[in-house]
């Protein structure tokens, strides 16, 4: 297993472990917005807890319909410690490739910003908005722990273009 393979399968346990040594210290940073470990590894496990709720776990994909940010940070974090599989989706794509990108990947949940939900195409998925309903929802009660993935799961779904021009789901597990 190469550096990246190992990092892509157990960053969320890398971020839990810089946790315990240095909570304070800075873990994301966009312009003048930042996050501590601590508040990272947090917000990213209220919303683990929020997908697991929604049947988040090993393989089970989630769209993030986000612009680069903090919040998508914390998105893809929390989509790998619930054990499911993130599906990036474009909000600079045209709505109907959206769509088609949804149908096709069948999204437990989506999940946006404020700024973005209007624009999203609709679909069966509930939405979870990041700056929203997300930031503001208490992890409720808690869960049993979430299934371990392993390195044959699902880590993302990638839609290329196809040698059809339809978009065509790319899987990629944990390990590659």
């Amino acid at each position: 297993m190469t550096a990246r393979q190992y990092i892509l399968s157990l960053v969320h346990e890398l971020v839990e472990s810089q946790v315990r040594r240095q909570p304070a210290a800075t873990a994301v940073q966009m312009g003048t917005q930042s996050l501590s470990y601590g508040e990272l590894d947090a917000r990213a496990q209220a919303l683990a807890t929020q997908l697991r709720r929604l049947g988040v776990g090993p393989d089970v994909p989630v769209a993030l319909y986000v612009e680069r940010s903090l919040e998508m940070v914390v998105a893809l974090l929390a989509v790998l410690k619930a054990g499911g599989a993130y599906v990036p989706l474009d909000p600079h794509h045209p709505p109907e490739r959206t769509l088609l990108i949804l149908q096709g990947a069948r999204p437990a949940a989506v999940l946006t910003q404020s700024a973005l939900r209007a624009q999203l195409p609709a679909s069966d998925a509930p939405v979870v908005v990041l700056d929203g309903d997300a930031a503001d929802t208490p992890s409720g009660e808690a869960l049993p722990p979430a299934e371990r993935p392993g390195p044959d799961h699902l880590a993302y779904v990638i839609f290329t273009s196809g040698s059809t021009g339809q978009p065509k789901g790319v899987c990629l597990s944990r390990q590659h």
